[in-house]
């Protein structure tokens, strides 16, 4: 079971629990397991058994189909994926005072290298030439308004924007904004 597969699970068990008000341990107890087990999955720290998945969905008056159809949706979204400022998830991964988490981006690629870059891009910075890289890219936008352009289709993204992409495909990016426009950038080779 893949990274991001494992994830959604847990995020859509605790969101249809939540919608139908059911208690951490009355889900437990109708699905006859304890309570530790459903927040350990909730919270992505463990995969359950297929039996045990089973009974937590059906314990959720859920059918498995349309459980799973939307998961599979979202894994399957194609080669660019924007994360708007806002669409993180919040989640607990430990109960710190004072931490907050929140998941901008879980996508499982066979990764050998990594390069984590800070771009400055000065006002009307831009390229003007579509260039691609042996890399898969994710662009967190800092601060400012940029253009991402990306094959034939064009994103504009702002602070908190996460752009996220196969850089084999061809791709160039300007700045549109008023000021100085700063992206974190990850590239996974």
């Amino acid at each position: 079971m893949n990274e991001e597969l494992i994830l959604l699970l847990g995020d859509k068990i605790k969101t249809k629990r939540t919608q139908k008000n059911i208690t951490l341990e009355q889900l437990a107890n109708r699905a006859g397991v304890s309570k530790g087990l459903i927040s350990q999955i909730e919270n992505n720290r463990t995969v359950p058994s297929l039996p045990v998945l089973f009974n937590i969905i059906h314990s959720l008056d859920e059918d498995l189909k349309t459980f799973f159809e939307d998961m599979h949706d979202a894994i399957n979204k194609g080669n660019v994926l924007i994360i708007r400022k806002g669409q993180e998830k919040m989640f607990e991964k430990e109960p710190v005072k004072g931490f907050s988490y929140k998941r901008i981006l879980t996508r499982s690629i066979a990764s050998q290298a990594a390069d984590v870059v800070l771009l400055e891009l000065k006002k009307n910075a831009g390229r003007k030439q579509m260039i691609s890289t042996d890399a898969y890219e994710c662009k967190y936008i800092l601060k400012g308004k940029v253009e991402y352009q990306v094959d034939k289709e064009v994103f504009t993204l702002e602070e908190g924007d996460t752009l996220f992409f196969d850089g084999r495909a061809r791709h160039r990016l300007k700045n549109i904004g008023a000021t100085e426009a700063l992206i974190l950038i990850f590239y996974l080779f």
